[in-house]
């Protein structure tokens, strides 16, 4: 797949800059880390996201707001 993208001069200067420092060998090298560190920054935060809800929700369990079902009832129900 081929992309043109016009990033325009603040991010092209940075790129560059980049390249100039080692840090990358080409334009799409540069793009793909910053892809790659960006889609790590994603994951990490829906992880959060994750388990703030599981907390949440052991803490509804643990002051009874939320009831629970025995996974042999569970089982039972569905004929597993």
């Amino acid at each position: 797949m081929t992309l043109n993208v016009n990033l325009g001069e603040p991010y092209e200067a940075f790129i560059k800059g980049m390249i100039k420092g080692g840090y990358a060998g080409s334009q799409t090298e540069v793009i793909r880390q910053a892809l790659l560190i960006y889609k790590k920054e994603m994951e990490q935060e829906e992880e959060q996201l994750v388990a703030k809800a599981v907390a949440h929700e052991i803490e509804l369990i643990k002051s009874g707001k939320a009831k629970t079902i025995p996974l042999k009832k569970i089982k039972e129900e569905f004929g597993l």
